[in-house]
């Protein structure tokens, strides 16, 4: 699992031993996680995915850490899934938002709307995983541990690739001064030790500062932080004085209800978001831009 997904985890079974007063998972049964879930749902009012990795988090607990299968839990106070629509702007208002990033940000901010990348999964590219040739964006380990090939936009080829040039005299000068590789998953620097230190696995968008790896305890490099990126493109979204609450992942959201605008079919757009249900793709249906449903009101009728 990812580490932020462990770090949840770890997260959520704190919290449920404390709520028993500290007393040892062993010791507790299905009645003791209904209990913890329903006050959840009913004293704090989280969120239903909250609650849904909080049952994920302990099922892992009882389940692959203290081998003990729990009955069903049928008891549960569920949290309410509200169903909200995402965010989507107009072509124009993304051109207008993107008219106000430079450098960096915009060249990531790109390729989400370009690409239909989250914003982890942009900043995680490494430069193997970007094909000039077939126009291809290959996203490793998405969500759900997922791989899956995107599209390159033709109109940030040569942004790249200027991009690339001032990352290759950066990566060569690193390599001159015997700095520390980039961070690898897992036991791929066992397999392969030259990994973290050639141009095939270099970040696309690398750290201003070295870090100490989670796992192996090295000081390596990790791909950028998402925070400036997010700060930027707030700050963008402000100056093109957008009433709508747009966010780096609203690209995701545009590229998606676009697609399907311009006539792509359905399947296309799931297969380029990487959803494993068809009906996680289908919410964009409801956001094209052809008024409520695609209706023609009857006061538009002559």
């Amino acid at each position: 699992m990812s580490l932020r997904t462990e770090k949840a985890y770890l997260h959520w079974i704190r919290r449920y031993v404390i709520f028993h007063g500290r007393r040892p998972p062993q010791e507790l049964g299905a009645s003791a996680v209904e209990a913890f879930l329903t006050d959840l749902a009913t004293r704090l009012h989280v969120a239903a995915s909250t609650q849904n990795q909080a049952l994920a988090a302990i099922l892992f607990l009882y389940r692959q850490v203290l081998a003990v299968d729990l009955p069903w839990l049928e008891n549960i106070v569920r949290a309410t899934k509200p169903r909200h629509l995402p965010v989507v702007l107009s072509r124009d208002e993304v051109r207008r938002v993107l008219v106000e990033l430079r450098g960096t940000p915009w060249l990531v901010a790109s390729l989400l709307y370009g690409g239909g990348l989250r914003l982890n999964e942009g900043l995680a590219l490494r430069v193997k995983d970007i094909d000039f040739e077939r126009g291809e964006l290959v996203v490793r380990d998405g969500k759900g541990r997922k791989d899956r090939v995107t599209t390159l936009p033709l109109s940030l080829k040569e942004a790249l690739m200027g991009h690339f040039t001032r990352l290759r005299a950066w990566f060569e000068n690193e390599r001159h001064r015997s700095q520390p590789g980039v961070s690898v998953p897992f036991a791929l620097a066992s397999k392969y030790p030259a990994a973290p230190t050639s141009w095939a696995w270099q970040y696309v968008f690398p750290a201003t500062t070295l870090c100490k790896d989670p796992y192996s305890g090295k000081v390596v490099r990790h791909h950028a932080h998402p925070s400036p990126i997010q700060a930027a493109v707030a700050l963008a979204v402000r100056k093109a004085r957008l009433l709508k609450p747009a966010s780096c992942h609203t690209f995701r959201h545009c590229f998606a209800t676009h697609l399907l605008e311009s006539g792509y079919d359905i399947r296309t757009v799931q297969e380029l978001l990487g959803h494993s249900d068809i009906k996680t793709t289908m919410i964009y249906t409801h956001v094209l831009n052809r008024g409520g449903r695609g209706v023609l009101s009857p006061l538009d009728r002559n």
